[in-house]
């Protein structure tokens, strides 16, 4: 038989025994359709953290130093890199601490716990994209300005949750209570989120040493964080060894400071997803595994009941490879077959997983949608396997059945 005789002679063997076939099948489909799902979930994840990253733009800096405590005698504050911006406006554009405050936030008698307090400096809204450091732009009203900063005074922006629920759409103007001390509201960001609470959207940015006076985030104590922005992407390299420079003049060890930029930051996520795929991947493939050895086992049941019809087609002068060729294309089929509904499975899946997993994270992703697709090389490559696994399986049990002694063939019963 040639092989489209094969072939269709193993697709009438899986109608014949639909059961039999499906159960051979499925450690096939569950494999394929977990790998699917699997990598179209990390795709989505990667896609989405890139997407966060480009909003932020690439030419951010993220510094964090360990200070030696408060009066400690070597710590870097934020004067230190205000000169340093003044000494390198060729590499550095501006600077602003990024202090998470710890301030009870209420407006009326109306509490808001889970609202986000941030200390930051006039740095946090860049003027040339009209929009902060992390991608959000302004709906109405300001930013905080230098005046604001440097006189600390009682200013901030808040997000779109808090304008909608605190103050019905018309917060301009109004005051909000932080630790007791009444804010009066400048500006209010565009919706980034699903505007609810805890979300990206419940957000609310005063001056930095305001928050400082808060209890925050410290600012010369145990720990500080700093956003530097950079002239443009090709410069963000030289601009962070200025900053290394910097730090390990008053450090003298690199222990005590983390300088990273967005690239690094989008790379370490990129290889820390790809880190953690290959593992769920292969872990997904035992299932493959699996079904590998349910074809092989199945196969040689396969043979067993056919032996006659071996012996028989030896007789008419069927040669080894051919039996061998026969067997293995109906392995591959069976594979093949299974491979095929793991992909629509898997599909399924992909498409629940985008829904589930959207839903989840939207109040977090800042407008950023997330889409768990698979990719064609990703569905070609999990056909791929699952075919080559029924051949690698039902080699076996084909080789088996090519050696059999004609004569001992047709005398089976």
């Amino acid at each position: 038989m040639n092989f489209t005789q094969s072939f269709k002679l193993a697709l009438k063997s899986l109608k014949t025994s639909k059961m039999r076939a499906f159960l051979t099948m499925l450690g096939i489909i569950i494999g394929v359709g977990a790998v699917i799902v699997i990598l179209s979930l990390g795709n989505g994840m990667t896609n989405m953290m890139n997407s966060q990253f480009e909003k932020m733009g690439s030419n951010l800096i993220q510094v964090m130093t360990y200070g030696r405590g408060t009066g400690g005698t070597r710590d870097v504050d934020i004067d230190d890199f205000y000169a340093l911006v003044d000494k390198y406006p060729q590499y550095l554009t501006g600077v602003t601490p990024y202090i998470s405050a710890s301030a009870k936030v209420r407006c009326q008698t109306d509490d808001y716990d889970r609202t986000s307090v941030y200390g930051v400096s006039e740095a946090f809204f860049k003027e040339d994209t009209k929009g902060t450091m992390q991608g959000e732009t302004l709906a109405e009203g300001r930013f905080l300005s230098y005046i604001d900063v440097d006189r600390h005074q009682n200013v901030c922006v808040i997000g779109d949750y808090l304008a909608e629920t605190a103050f019905r759409g018309d917060a301009l103007g109004k005051t909000i209570s932080l630790g007791g001390v009444p804010y009066t509201v400048i500006g209010v960001l565009s919706k980034s989120g699903d505007s609810s609470e805890g979300s990206a959207d419940d957000v609310l940015y005063i001056p930095y040493e305001n928050a400082a006076r808060m209890g925050g985030g410290s600012m010369g104590g145990v720990s500080s964080m700093f956003l530097v922005t950079c002239t443009s992407r090709d410069t963000a390299a030289a601009a962070k060894g200025i900053v290394e420079k910097r730090l390990y003049k008053t450090y003298q060890s690199s222990d005590y400071y983390m300088v990273m930029t967005s690239a690094e930051m989008m790379d370490a996520m990129n290889t820390m997803m790809n880190t953690m795929m290959i593992v769920l991947v292969a872990i997904a493939a035992i299932s493959l595994l699996v079904g590998g050895i349910g074809i092989m086992n199945i196969m040689l049941v396969s043979v067993t009941e056919r032996t006659r019809e071996i012996g028989i087609r030896k007789s008419l002068g069927a040669k080894q490879k051919d039996i061998r060729g026969q067997f293995v294309i109906e392995a591959g089929t069976t594979s093949a077959v299974g491979g095929v509904l793991g992909i629509v499975f898997g599909l399924l899946l992909a498409r629940a997983a985008t829904i589930a997993v959207g839903a989840i994270m939207s109040s977090s992703m800042n407008g950023i949608t997330f889409s768990a697709v698979p990719t064609l090389s990703n569905i070609a490559v999990s056909f791929g396997v699952s075919v080559g696994i029924g051949v690698l399986f039902g080699y076996l049990p084909a080789n088996k059945a090519a050696k059999l002694n004609p004569i001992d063939a047709l005398r089976y019963d």
